[in-house]
């Protein structure tokens, strides 16, 4: 079987019958095993849309912006809803554990494959250095751990997370359910707790819970409807980690009936815990009250008086930067490696153990953890945070490469040389056009925003040159390998 790739040479002229389809197979598939059960699939799906950008982030954003924070969070949800469903139309039409990558390859070519891979590393490489400072960061809260330094509680979770990944996807699978499971245990208690206080009328800290801590604080847009829009950069962040599941579809036995569940459970789940969330916090507090340096769980927590809430929240915040670590060792080794079939990523990032792990991709982004932790120490705090923005840009590509191939999956459905399988992104090709012009609108408002972001922005251009000079340098290598593959 041909695993060429199809490339705009392939189109047929206008009038000329469209040519047979040969199902495009990944070289970069081959190996794995395939250990993933339902249940880590719907755990990653939904751990995925938890982390530290509502645990943690939402606190000065509701600061910055009032109630009016959950509406920023249900249309970011929208649309990584989209993303994601866009996403688990390819992985049911071919699962692979390239995923976009791989889709990529085949509706745009070795250059589109390329461009999103290396996105995709830039985002998590970068999201690594932050993930292995924030979980030492979190460590030292804890008297036992305040006297180790914080580059060796750093490598020791770094280290930790490595070994999980690096023995097999059983391990991933299975540290990544219970980190879910911790995320999402506390999100309920919160939010039990928080309809219980605000429907008897609580008092928390002398304000008493209910919908005059919204209508006497300025209502839902206490500063206008501008602080709000500019907030949706940086909440679109919080659901950086949902296509995960359609990278670990690769590794399941029945994705054609996992993944519709997974997928379709994320919808809910981002207006049950991050919208519901945003509003019980809106109902118990008044905005004002909350601020960038703690996160709000917290802020309740001390203001009611509960002893050890800190503790038990700072856990669940330690947790949900080990579990994007986690996340992102994983979905790197998969990606570089269908890249090093292909001769767009180096040689060792294609090199797997006996236990079907991709070992070379996963060491090459813990490099950069550590990296990340020698940078942390010896560079000031605005330096820092523009490695952490330059994932944003990432993320905002690696979405877009997934729109732009599911369009191109459309269009070919139409010419009739695909089938869409009966799982599909609703109201396409109108779905994929407003997702990617609302992810330009996102770059947009990052340089509306100023300072570090408008930073980030202009770097853009040098993001872009690296990626052409980038191209150069392999291409020599993937012409020779396209090549040898065409000729069996």
């Amino acid at each position: 079987m041909s695993d060429r790739t199809i490339t705009a040479a392939d189109t047929p002229v206008a009038g000329a019958p469209a040519p047979s389809s040969t199902p495009h197979v990944d070289a970069g598939d081959a190996g794995y095993r395939k250990d993933l059960k339902s249940r880590h699939i719907n755990m990653i799906a939904i751990g995925g849309a938890i982390g530290t950008g509502l645990f943690l982030g939402a606190g000065g954003r509701m600061a910055n912006a009032g109630p009016s924070l959950f509406i920023a969070y249900a249309v970011c949800g929208v649309f990584a809803f989209f993303v994601v469903r866009a996403l688990g139309e390819l992985v049911l039409y071919r699962p692979s554990s390239g995923a976009f990558v791989s889709y990529a390859r085949e509706f745009m070519g070795e250059k589109g494959a390329y461009t999103a891979g290396w996105l995709y590393f830039l985002n998590w490489s970068t999201t690594a250095i932050a993930d292995i400072t924030a979980a030492a960061t979190y460590a030292h809260f804890w008297s036992m751990f305040s006297d180790i330094p914080q580059w060796v509680l750093a490598l020791i979770a770094l280290a930790v997370v490595l070994a999980a990944n690096l023995i097999s996807v059983k391990y991933f699978g299975e540290m990544e359910f219970w980190f879910a499971i911790i995320k999402v245990a506390a999100l309920v208690i919160f939010m039990l707790i928080g309809i219980y206080l605000v429907v008897t009328s609580h008092d928390i800290g002398g304000n008493t819970a209910g919908l005059a801590n919204i209508t006497d604080n300025g209502g839902i847009f206490p500063m206008g409807m501008m602080p709000m829009l500019l907030l949706i950069q940086g909440v679109v962040f919080a659901y950086a980690s949902v296509e995960l599941c359609g990278v670990a579809a690769g590794e399941t036995e029945n994705p054609e009936k996992i993944m519709p569940k997974a997928v379709n459970s994320i919808m809910w789940r981002v207006g049950l815990f991050y919208v519901g969330s945003v509003i019980l916090l809106a109902l118990l507090l008044p905005y004002t009250a909350y601020t960038g340096d703690q996160s709000p769980f917290v802020t309740v927590f001390d203001k009611l008086g509960i002893p050890g809430a800190a503790g038990i929240m700072n856990l669940v915040v330690l947790t949900a930067a080990l579990s994007s670590l986690n996340s992102g060792l994983y979905s790197t080794g998969r990606i570089l490696r269908s890249m090093s079939m292909s001769g767009s990523a180096p040689k060792f990032t294609g090199v797997m153990n006996r236990g079907g792990v991709p070992y070379g991709g996963i060491l090459l982004t813990a490099a950069f953890g550590v990296v990340g932790v020698v940078l942390n120490k010896y560079m000031p705090d605005d330096a820092f945070e523009l490695v952490l923005n330059v994932a944003s840009i990432g993320i905002i590509g690696t979405w877009g490469m997934i729109m732009v191939c599911s369009l191109l999956f459309w269009q070919r459905s139409k010419d009739g040389r695909v089938t869409r399988p009966s799982y599909q992104l609703p109201w396409a090709p109108y779905t994929q056009i407003v997702t990617l012009l609302f992810l330009g609108s996102v770059l947009v408002l990052m340089w509306m925003d100023g300072g570090i972001s408008r930073t980030t922005v202009n770097l853009l251009p040098l993001i872009a040159a690296a990626l052409v000079g980038g191209w150069f340098v392999v291409r020599k290598r993937v012409k020779k390998i396209a090549a040898t593959r065409e000729l069996h």
